[in-house]
This record gives C-alpha cells, sequence and structure tokens, in this order.
C-alpha cells in the first residue's frame, strides 16, 4: 500500500516536472524567435528589409522547428511556416504594406502559441 502511494506521487510529480520543464522551454524559444521577429518588423517598417533578411529570421525558425516538433503540433508549426515563407516572398518584391501585415500576424501567432500549450486549467479541460 505504500509502495503504490509512493508510486503514484512520484509519477504525478514526474508529471508535473515534466509540464513545468517543457512550458518554460517552449517560452524561452518563442520570445527568442519573437526577437528575430522584432527585429525584421522594424526593417520592414522602415523599408529596408531584403529577402535575406526573411531567410535569415526562416534559418533561425528553422533551428527552432526541429526541436519544437516534440512537443508542438505539426499544424501550428506549418502556420509559422506559411506566415513567415510569405512575408519573405512579399520582401523579395519589395512590397513592405502587404509584408508588415503578414508579420503582424506572424508576432501575434508566436506570442499566443507557448500559451495554448502551458499548464492552466483551461487548457486541461
Amino acid at each position: 500500500m505504500v509502495k503504490s502511494i509512493a508510486y503514484t506521487l512520484t509519477a504525478v510529480a514526474l508529471c508535473i516536472g515534466l509540464f513545468v520543464f517543457t512550458e518554460i522551454y517552449l517560452k524561452k524559444q518563442f520570445d527568442e524567435f519573437h526577437g528575430a521577429l522584432d527585429a525584421l518588423y522594424e526593417k520592414i517598417e522602415d523599408e529596408t528589409a531584403t529577402r535575406s533578411d526573411g531567410l535569415a529570421v526562416k534559418a533561425v525558425w528553422d533551428d527552432k522547428k526541429k526541436k519544437l516538433h516534440i512537443l508542438i503540433p505539426h499544424n501550428d508549426i506549418s502556420y509559422v511556416d506559411y506566415w513567415l515563407n510569405e512575408t519573405c516572398g512579399l520582401l523579395t518584391y519589395g512590397n513592405y504594406e502587404l509584408a508588415l501585415g503578414k508579420i503582424e500576424v506572424l508576432k501575434e501567432i508566436t506570442k499566443n502559441l507557448p500559451d495554448a500549450y502551458s499548464l492552466k486549467l483551461e487548457n486541461i479541460f
């Protein structure tokens, strides 16, 4: 009886530890990526951004998403890919106004994604 309680408490503690680690890890990864997006956003606002700037942010995202596939569904990752690719395409043609709109959507998506997988009551039920 005592062993079962100990094993159950250990399993619960490990699960909570894993959830907390996942939340911290996701927040850190998205905060770093959000910094790259903010820099690109400023360049787009100044109309000095080029496709290579967009591709640099895409390279940062590609590095992050390799690790995030374990924790986040592929559909959510593909949303970020989609909006980032559209932004890069618009930068190719110097269409800053549309690129600014796309990157604003991208910033909002990346701001909300970590919260969707955090340990909150509304995410559990």
